[in-house]
């Protein structure tokens, strides 16, 4: 068989030698060959016909009409309908014949289907588009103290440049995307024309098929200078950039998690100092093209918008309030009094006339409830059958020795447990909680009866009782282990010599 090493040979050869039967013979081909290829003049493999035949029948070609029906769904795939034959036609098709039958699709798909959706790459230009987005950070398997820390990371790009930063936050709510839009824009030190979002419920509403961004959003906008933007739902390509910024920005996260040695942090604090210098790595090398699209920019506005929202309810009965479908107490004193919510991104702040009378972190999620007991124990100590039963009991527990003391209550005492508990809670707020629970350590270590009086008389003696004792583990001998393993070592030595003989 002739090959195109030996053609280019005969093609070069022709032009020096006397005949053409001496390039030939020196190419290694017959003359007659060496000629059909010099008046073709092309090489072996651009002479083969194209294999487009079939060598075999094809299983799927009685069906093939039935799968068509199903192709034409683009969401489809060829094992699903593969799967379908299967059921119709038993003992027709075997597993075995998946790959060909995949094969098939593809290349209908390939030269017959419907056509795919086109992305279009669009040119990007300094100063004139910034994204955002929030994006899940929990695969990292980031821990604080040991706990694991599941939150979101509020994303901010520049297009053209690339220049990047975020902040922490938990919920994709218009308080985290006012407090994270701000901290980036005032990190900035400018404003673009536009800014364009994921499809936010926080910020944008439906309208069947009209968007119109929330008041709180266009109020936003208006203070910034900006023209803002959202992308169709279930479209992520519409937000090209900050979807790839989001996958590198991850991926070098958790390079740095990996040369750190470890995913465990000892508060917030140091997380976030952890995740600037990531970012600061990440556009030191984007300088160049970041300076230039910083000339481009637009001043900031003279002040920053809150970053929270107001909402006026009134304390009910219970001392509580319902905010954002989660449950507060405040002082039974606001009971009946309308006040003022300030509802941040992480915490809450109660006003009333014109002072902030409480402020607490905000709780995650929906259906949940943070009940101070310093806020109802005057009430709840003057009636102690109310506590049993109380659907919030479990949040009047500070810390769980107050749970173990009222469980040792209950078992020594039932029809008393409540009430004296509830005294327990009374003297917590009145003294000190740290002092009442220091000094169920105390009884429960001594093994004394645990009681309203024996933990007074134990704050009232101001006596200095030794403080947690140190586990001491003794160091284990070993060698015990060491010479049984040497017997076990002789033992099976003399076995496989008795055994050879």
């Amino acid at each position: 068989m002739v090959t195109d090493h030996q053609v280019r040979r005969l093609f070069m050869l022709v032009k020096k030698e006397k005949t053409k039967a001496v390039a030939a013979a020196k190419s290694g081909m017959d003359e007659k060959t060496a000629r059909i290829y010099l008046k073709s003049g092309r090489l072996p493999s651009q002479m083969k016909k194209l294999h487009d035949w079939k060598t075999r029948r094809d299983p799927f070609e009685e069906v093939w009409g039935e799968a068509l029906s199903f192709l034409w769904n683009p969401g489809i795939e060829a094992k699903t309908i593969f799967g379908y034959f299967q059921e119709k036609y038993p003992g027709k098709y075997q597993d075995g014949q998946l790959r060909t039958f995949q094969r098939r699709v593809k290349s209908w798909r390939a030269l017959d289907g419907p056509p795919k959706e086109v992305y279009f790459p669009q040119r990007h230009y300094p100063g004139v588009l910034s994204e955002s987005d929030f994006t899940s950070m929990n695969r990292l398997g980031v821990t604080i103290n040991n706990e694991k820390f599941n939150h979101l990371f509020f994303h901010f790009v520049l297009t053209y440049s690339n220049w990047e930063t975020g902040s922490i936050c938990f919920s994709e709510s218009y308080e985290s995307l006012s407090e994270g839009l701000q901290d980036a824009l005032w990190e900035l030190g400018g404003v673009a024309m536009k800014h364009k979002t994921d499809n936010l419920s926080a910020a944008i509403y439906s309208d069947l098929f009209k968007k119109e961004f929330t008041q709180r959003y266009k109020s936003f906008l208006n203070h910034y200078g900006l023209k803002g933007e959202a992308i169709n739902a279930g479209r992520a390509n519409e937000n090209g950039d900050i979807e790839q910024s989001n996958n590198r920005f991850k991926k070098a996260v958790d390079q740095a998690l990996i040369l750190r040695g470890s995913r465990d942090f000892t508060g917030r604090k140091e997380y976030k100092l952890f995740i600037r210098k990531v970012i600061d790595q990440l556009n030191s090398g984007r300088r160049e093209r970041f300076t230039e699209e910083l000339e481009r920019l637009r001043r900031l506005p003279d002040i920053r918008l809150n970053d929270y929202k107001k909402i006026f309810l009134k304390v009910g009965p219970g001392s509580t309030l319902n905010i954002s479908h989660n449950v507060y107490s405040v002082h039974s004193r606001l009971i009946g009094e309308r006040v003022e919510v300030r509802v941040y991104s992480e915490r809450i702040e109660i006003w009333y006339a014109q002072r902030r009378v409480d402020q607490f972190e905000r709780l995650r999620g929906e259906k949940r409830h943070h009940i101070q007991y310093r806020h109802i124990i005057d009430w709840l100590v003057r009636k102690p059958g109310a506590f049993e039963n109380y659907r919030y009991r479990d949040d009047l527990f500070p810390t769980t020795r107050f749970r173990i003391a009222y469980d040792y209550l209950q078992k020594h005492n039932h029809y008393r447990a409540s009430k004296e508990y509830t005294q327990l809670l009374h003297l917590a707020a009145m003294e000190s909680e740290e002092g009442v629970d220091n000094a169920l350590r105390i009884l429960f270590e001594t093994g004394k009866t645990i009681s309203l009086k024996a933990v007074e008389s134990i704050l009232k003696s101001n006596e200095k009782y030794p403080s947690i004792k140190d586990v001491k583990i003794d160091e284990i001998d070993l060698s015990g282990y060491d010479k049984l393993l040497s017997i076990y070592s002789d033992n099976r030595g003399k076995l496989n010599e008795s055994c050879q003989q």
